[in-house]
């Protein structure tokens, strides 16, 4: 069974492998096969996880699978190595298992986009770009070390900047794509910048970032130093996590295709946060201040997200506020201890989720086909319709048969109605709130309600009523590969609960392996049913406001605008944080960068270096005055230079 294990380093090469195979012959292949290709390689690493899961059923220690030495200095080394643990082959089955399931929707969705663009290289280079996610992923998730996680750290950080960005000649001005992926990777620095110092401020106290030699030490090293390196984290799980006050590049991201958008938010990079402090917990176990500021940015984080999230009309925008939210709510479970309720979470917000981002892009390629139609074959991009606004949408219900059914079942789930996923793992940490912080309970309670109100809110304006536009009145069902993979994880969001159904406890079992120390998670009945009511009130709310009076055409104003008055303007402005970062933040920063290139390179700097320069060919030239070439004007000089000598020595 131990050679199982020398399997590990193929969940990286496989998705590697399918990189190479459509880079070097993909051209000559065509898109249906570079498709496969992309989904078969991304497939590997999956049944390769199983299997290293069936290893771990034997061996639940784990094993750590050193493959190659990076450097050496000195006494210092750096090795690429693999630990395969229960924690992180749980990653690596949701990362390859999701992703899989994406990689074949992809299929369906981006042939569209192949042929609306002419251009058959963008459909290979999005797979391309895909599969290098899966593997940048699969690099974070398997180090034994921070180096390591911090290599596939930067790695998925760079692939959401090339995925959000594929579409870069769209958006306002043909540019407004490609601000949104320069806003993704810039955000992100910022937090990485926070791992980074993490990192020496670890290398310092430790002499080592390999985890097995941090985890040992941890409990001789001082308290200041731990502080530090717990904080410093906090800040790069801020901005790889979109919590406060970094989550702004998030819903921007929705620039890129809808896979992109399935692929970030459900599965891989948005939840390396989340990960970061659960596979830190033997450090943050040491240190209850950066345990409660990981709380409490994830609380307020989750409900803050939340509220936005009701006064939005991009479906995928409802959908991405909603991400931010959810990864509140297990950011501030993993700072709470509740490791294994974050986790059980993170498994199933990744089920629904993705099913949610991929029913989303099922009804805009249905809407997006009713325009075509409309339009009498007009080309969509000469258009300004919006597929995306769901106030451009309604009665999609018997159009789009499918896709309705799953998307509740997502919807549900998310809200957090039993028996379906979101209930159990959403409950599990509302139980661990309710043990140790009242307020923090609350405030999760509260985003729990908000969450339940925008999703039936979403449901009404999407498929409930009549359709408002000819766009909606055309839209139809999408074929098998696209809505297969949405069955699939309609039956994973439903079912997703059993994992750590309560009085079974298996994932908490399996993880145990991996984090030593784990409080037990509980079932607390008053919880659940309040969890539960909580839930029904705010679907409740939704129907009551806007399904009694469906909405009639698109530019109807919103039945809570009047009501609500500035609080609602507020929700549908996102609070204005993006503008108030500009005012502060960015044109500060702007007028400075002027002030520096202009007045003070330019014009001080450079005028100083051109004065000299100018100064020396002055000087060159009256020296050159005296370089004639006539021997009588050479004497002259020299006789001149004796005269005013001697008068020098003589009058002196």
């Amino acid at each position: 069974m131990d050679t199982l294990f020398t399997l590990v380093p193929w969940v990286v090469f496989a998705p590697v492998l399918g990189i190479l195979i459509n880079l070097l012959v993909g051209k000559r292949l065509g898109e249906k096969a570079v498709g496969i290709i992309g989904s078969l390689a991304s497939g590997a690493a999956f049944i390769i996880s199983v299997i290293l899961a069936v290893a771990l059923g034997q061996h639940p220690e784990g094993v750590v699978h050193p493959l190659a030495e990076w450097m050496t200095i000195g006494d210092f080394s750096v090795r690429w190595a693999f630990q395969v643990d229960t924690l992180s082959t749980t990653m690596m089955l949701v990362v390859s298992g999701v992703g899989t399931l994406i990689h074949i929707y992809s299929i369906g969705y981006m042939h569209a986009d192949t042929h609306h663009h002419g251009d058959p290289g963008r459909f290979r280079r999005f797979f391309v770009y895909l599969n290098l996610f899966i593997a940048m992923m699969m690099v974070l998730v398997t180090a034994d070390s921070y180096l390591m996680l911090f290599v596939g750290w930067e790695g998925v950080g760079l692939c959401s900047y090339l995925l959000i960005g594929f579409w870069y000649e769209k958006g306002e001005a043909g540019l407004g794509n490609a601000r949104a992926g320069r806003k993704a990777f810039i955000v992100n620095r910022v937090g990485d910048f926070g791992l980074l110092l993490a990192m020496f401020v670890m290398f310092w106290a430790f002499g080592s970032l390999d985890f097995a030699t941090v985890f040992a030490q941890a409990g001789t090293v001082a308290a200041g130093a731990l502080l530090a390196i717990t904080l410093f984290m906090l800040l790069a799980v801020t901005g790889k996590s979109a919590q406060l006050p970094l989550f702004v590049w998030l819903p921007d991201a929705m620039a890129g295709p809808t896979p992109v958008s399935a692929l970030i938010h459900a599965a891989t990079m948005v939840t390396a946060g989340v990960y970061l402090v659960a596979r830190s917990q033997p450090l943050f176990a040491l240190v209850p201040a950066a345990q409660t500021a990981v709380t409490w940015v994830g609380a307020l984080t989750a409900l803050f997200a939340a509220t936005i999230a009701v006064g939005q009309y991009d479906i995928k925008k409802v959908l991405a506020y909603s991400t931010i939210s959810q990864l509140g709510f297990m950011v501030a479970a993993v700072g709470m201890g509740a490791v294994v309720g974050g986790m059980f979470h993170l498994i199933t917000h990744a089920f629904f989720k993705a099913l949610l981002f991929l029913a989303a892009g099922s009804v805009i390629l249905g809407l997006e086909r009713g325009h075509e139609a409309a339009l009498n074959g007009q080309h969509l991009r000469h258009d300004h319709f919006d597929p995306q606004d769901m106030r451009n949408m309604g009665g999609l219900r018997p159009r789009m048969r499918i896709t309705y059914w799953v998307y509740l079942i997502g919807a549900l789930a998310l809200a957090g109605i039993a028996p379906l996923a979101g209930f159990f793992s959403k409950d599990e940490i509302l139980a661990a709130a309710s043990e140790q912080s009242l307020a923090v309970f609350i405030i999760l309670a509260i985003a729990a309600f908000f969450t339940a109100f925008y999703m039936g809110r979403q449901l009404i304006l999407v498929f409930g009523g009549k359709p408002r536009t000819r766009a909606a009145e055309g839209a139809a069902e999408n074929p098998p590969i696209i809505t297969v993979p949405l069955i699939i994880l309609a039956v994973l969001a439903a079912l997703g609960g059993l994992l750590n159904l309560p009085g079974l406890h298996w994932l908490e079992t399996w993880l145990e392996h991996s984090l030593k120390g784990l409080s037990a998670g509980h079932f607390i009945l008053w919880v659940a049913l309040l969890s539960l009511a909580v839930a029904l009130l705010g679907f409740w709310l939704a129907w009551s406001i806007y399904a009694r009076k469906p909405r009639q055409k698109p530019a109807e104003p919103d039945p809570l605008a009047a009501p609500l008055g500035d609080i609602y303007r507020g929700m549908e402005r996102k609070w204005w944080v993006d503008e108030f970062y500009r005012a502060v933040l960015l044109r500060p920063a702007a007028w400075l960068a002027n002030l520096l290139a202009g007045p003070v390179d330019q014009g001080g700097i450079d005028g100083a270096v051109m004065g000299t320069g100018r100064l020396a060919r002055l000087a060159a030239r009256g020296l050159s005055l005296l370089q004639n070439g006539f021997v009588r004007g050479y004497a002259l000089v020299m006789l001149l230079g004796v005269v005013a000598i001697l008068t020098y020595l003589v009058l002196r």
